[in-house]
């Protein structure tokens, strides 16, 4: 098993599919206390650090394996104002920081599609200029959660840095379009376990995947599902999307006027559409659970980069070298 620190570490998307993929967390980094709680409450024995990234010293974790984390996204966020590298929340900085202190062996980022986007360009040559220099090579890479059986979207663009030795090893998971199931085939048993006589009917009219689950901001009022162009997909779907629930819909359950027979997603049901199990319980009230669950990096995603990592990292480069030298010396002997 390699180890791990996490950086900006939410609820546990991220760690738990490097879990999966047999990453052992020395550490988990999070300044959101319900947050922090919720990973608590799951994994007793993970040392959670409630602090802020920028006071985090990663010294102590030199030679850890992997740092891997998921820093903010409102810098580059197409549904904000893209401020980048002047916005105060970007800690891309810190990042790189933290990697040059702990010296891992690989390195795992993710954010918004937006990072990808023609004005950031600049910014990520800078970014890999900083690995190169710290003894990096390094690849960014968009990724659809559909594709790796989540049934959502949400692209999300991941950042691979290995030390040189073990780069040429790493290739990116394989992505398995159709994969996911639809919303209704993800989330019938969860919509009929309260009795509604309308769930067979609703899950074959929610018969696609999920438009990216949002509504995680801090700046946002409450939990639904959006702005009023998610909600309007959600709709589609047969999903009112103006409010998140703490339960399934009873059995008389009808719906507002417009929005008859659609119910309201449950923390539980948009946990699943992000691919958290559901033995993953959330830390807090409603509105700081679905903020939780808005901003989480699907595990399944994570699992399967994860796993690519774990199999670059299970490279013995000083096996290869005396191979090298056995391969070497034969082919000598040979031309003697």
């Amino acid at each position: 098993m390699f180890t791990s620190i996490e950086l900006c570490a939410g609820a546990g998307g991220q760690a738990l599919g490097l879990e999966k993929a047999g990453f052992e967390h020395l550490c988990l980094v999070e300044n959101d206390h319900h947050a922090c709680e919720t990973l608590r409450l799951n994994r007793k024995h993970w040392l959670v650090l409630e602090e802020d990234l920028r006071k985090f010293d990663a010294r102590e974790f030199r030679g850890v394996d992997l740092v891997a984390g998921g820093v903010p996204c409102p810098p580059f966020s197409a549904a904000g104002k893209q401020l980048g590298a002047q916005d105060e929340r970007n800690l891309f900085d810190e990042a790189l920081r933290i990697v040059e202190e702990a010296s891992p062996k690989a390195v795992m980022l993710e954010n918004v599609r937006g990072l990808l986007d023609d004005k950031f360009t600049e910014y990520r040559n800078s970014i890999t200029l900083k690995l190169e220099e710290l003894g990096y090579s390094s690849e960014w890479k968009l990724l659809n959660a559909s594709d790796f059986g989540v049934p959502q979207l949400r692209p999300r663009v991941i950042l691979v840095a290995m030390k040189t030795e073990y780069f040429p090893h790493f290739s990116w998971p394989e992505e398995e379009p159709n994969s996911a199931p639809t919303v209704g085939e993800a989330l019938y048993d969860l919509v009929a376990k309260n009795g509604w006589p309308h769930a067979k009917k609703w899950m074959l009219k929610a018969n696609k995947i999920a438009p990216t689950l949002v509504g995680g901001s801090k700046k946002h009022g409450g939990p639904d599902l959006g702005p009023t162009r998610a909600k309007k997909a959600w709709k589609e779907l047969n999903v009112n999307g103006h409010l998140v629930q703490y339960d399934s819909p009873t059995q008389d359950f009808i719906g507002k006027e417009g929005f008859e027979h659609m119910p309201y997603l449950s923390l539980r049901m948009a946990a699943r559409i992000q691919g958290f199990p559901d033995s993953w319980e959330f830390f807090g009230k409603k509105t700081h659970s679905y903020r939780q669950i808005g901003n989480a990096f699907p595990p399944p995603v994570a699992h399967a980069v994860g796993k690519e990592i774990f199999r670059a990292l299970s490279f013995n480069p000083d096996m290869y070298m005396q191979e090298s030298k056995v391969a070497e010396t034969s082919k000598q002997f040979e031309m003697a």
